[in-house]
């Protein structure tokens, strides 16, 4: 961290705390079915971390605020909540490691490109809505990451500043989001990218479990 303290950690949600990265992918694949373009879920898998103001527009050419870019949002968020959040389950050890952040007495703060309706049912399912009271969505920004809205509104309401701060994610567009925001990003495997392409992280494990392995050697025990 640059050799600062550490005051507190955002945290994303999607690949990160919840193992929800194939269910977002299917879900846009199936809505996309629905509206005509056939798009299979590994072409999608790619961008999940995105919000749908870059999604949209890179798998169809739409554009998210037209008005059959809001309808197919809209069906992409039903089908989720209804066929998808019941069989979503926390990666390995993420209750574990965020009731240890708090521990130490870091300030936690979810900063995630999900809607607040969408983040707030994914969160009770795995059972850290409780855990984790602090959050930014894409509903506090006006860009998705890669762009840094959410990591700027989310050091702003947890009152951290970057240098103080450290992003948990699993995506290139989290480091990139971070990096923009001048923020450092320790990164997870579990969301599906390999180590190559998180490159730019300042440390790299496998998922939740294995940063609580390793906690006492990780940037987080850097808590002032």
């Amino acid at each position: 961290m640059r050799g600062r303290k550490l005051e507190g950690v955002l945290l994303d949600v999607d690949g990160t705390l919840v193992d929800s990265n194939a269910a977002h992918a299917q879900s846009w694949s199936d809505t996309l079915r629905e509206f005509g373009y056939d798009i299979p879920a590994d072409r999608v898998r790619p961008l999940i971390g995105m919000g749908a103001d870059k999604l949209l527009p890179e798998l169809t050419g739409l554009e998210a605020d037209s008005e059959r870019g809001r309808a197919l949002t809209e069906r992409r968020a039903e089908i989720f909540k209804a066929q998808y959040v019941p069989t979503l389950r926390q990666t390995r050890g993420a209750c574990a490691l965020v009731e240890r952040l708090r521990k130490e007495g870091l300030r936690l703060i979810i900063a995630t490109s999900a809607n607040e309706d969408e983040l707030r049912h994914m969160l009770r399912q795995v059972g850290l809505e409780d855990l984790l009271e602090k959050k930014t969505s894409s509903d506090d920004a006006d860009n998705s990451k890669p762009d840094p809205d959410i990591i700027v509104a989310a050091l702003e309401k947890s009152r951290l500043t970057p240098q103080t701060a450290l992003l948990l994610g699993d995506t290139p567009y989290d480091i990139e989001a971070a990096r923009r925001a001048s923020v450092d990003t320790v990164a997870l495997l579990s969301g599906g990218w390999n180590a190559e392409a998180l490159q730019g992280a300042v440390a790299i494990y496998e998922d939740p479990e294995d940063v609580l392995r390793h906690f006492t050697a990780s940037p987080f025990a850097c808590v002032g």
